[in-house]
């Protein structure tokens, strides 16, 4: 059996999780309970605020495939014996599962005369847990290809993520209701109500791939500004292929859908998920620990993910804040109910580890 290499804490990594956590628990409430009266694309706050809440499911993806990629080439095991591959596989299904769950249709479980098409739709709808838990697969078949075929692993990762963000705009004009049924067809697009789609978003996660197996490859290259170097600009790169897109786009259309519908916004935001990276990977080369509490966020993604939903928007067997405060509140309330959100949800995993540490003592 090959020795592992040792697993060294990438505090960047540790940061950039609990960042993307966090703010997504804050932009789905203030999403689910700011009046629409507030909303207002000029004013800069909230412009800046809808601009981050846009960048906050790449960051979630790209660092999930990041994280799960590092784990996997970490463990210096050929493809047939690694244990990531199970623990992969496990992770989709648990994902896909939740996913489903989450948007269950009816409280009784196998009782469903009464579901209307409107809840159908919404259950077979694509989300968060259903793209990362494909992203996770999408992974594991690269590590496969990669092995099987003595494949560069960055050659791979970097083809397929392109091949999803590029397949974006054809896929996205055809009607995939069409071709297969509705809980497929989500898969492909936004038209039966996903958030999702496998197309382009299932591309972060891939990329995410490019930079686990780096530090996988480099166990102590994040102690240096060398990796802040080449993030950085892969990010400016990234960026400047979506305004050159965009430039392209106005000449030929005369008009720019950069901030909407453009493919070039995909690359946009991968640059900027690239130099976020390079800046906390920068700034914290000479850091060697953390407050545990951002290590602790950061493990429990998914469940800070699971309950921060179900108190918001609910679920078949419970109501959520949004059936009383839809769209409603003002911006203090607002953003008081966001803050305390963030309170409960850190709340919730230290109580957890505290009761973890406790058994262990009972235990041993």
């Amino acid at each position: 059996m090959t020795q592992s290499p040792k697993k060294n804490r990438i505090i960047f990594i540790d940061l950039m999780r609990a960042f993307a956590v966090l703010q997504m628990v804050q932009g789905h409430t203030v999403d689910a309970l700011l009046a629409n009266n507030y909303r207002d694309i000029n004013s800069p706050v909230f412009a800046f605020w809808l601009f981050m809440r846009g960048m906050t499911a790449p960051i979630f993806m790209f660092t999930s495939g990041t994280v799960f990629m590092y784990l996997f080439k970490l463990v210096g095991e050929p493809f047939d014996t690694n244990p990531r591959v199970k623990k992969g596989l496990k992770r989709f299904l648990l994902l896909l599962f939740l996913g489903y769950m989450l948007r269950y249709p009816t409280p009784t479980l196998v009782y469903f005369s009464n579901v209307t098409k409107e809840q159908w739709q919404i259950f077979f709808a694509v989300d968060v847990l259903h793209l990362i838990g494909f992203g996770i697969l999408f992974l594991i078949l690269c590590a496969y290809i990669i092995e099987k075929f003595k494949i560069n692993d960055y050659l791979v990762f970097a083809i397929v993520s392109l091949i999803f963000f590029g397949l974006y705009p054809p896929f996205s004009k055809i009607d995939w209701l069409k071709i297969f049924p509705a809980p497929i067809a989500g898969y492909f697009y936004t038209g039966t109500g996903s958030n999702f789609p496998l197309f382009p978003w299932a591309g972060y996660v891939v990329a995410g791939g490019v930079l686990g197996t780096y530090l996988a490859k480099h166990p102590m290259v994040f102690k240096t500004p060398k990796l802040s170097i080449k993030l950085l600009g892969f990010g400016l790169l990234f960026i400047l292929i979506a305004l050159l897109g965009n430039e392209i786009e106005v000449f030929t259309y005369h008009k720019s859908s950069l901030w909407t519908t453009s493919p070039n916004l995909i690359f946009y935001r991968m640059g900027i998920v690239l130099i976020l990276n390079s800046v906390l990977s920068f700034i914290t080369i000479k850091i060697d620990t953390i407050p545990r509490i951002f290590i602790l966020i950061g493990r429990n993604t998914l469940l800070i993910y699971i309950v921060h939903l179900v108190i918001l928007f609910g679920s078949a067997w419970n109501p959520g804040l949004d059936t009383f405060y839809d769209k409603s509140l003002g911006v203090w309330n607002t953003v008081g109910t966001a803050i305390l959100m963030i309170i409960t949800m850190t709340l919730m995993v230290v109580v957890i580890h505290y009761f973890k540490i406790r058994n262990k003592e009972v235990v041993t």
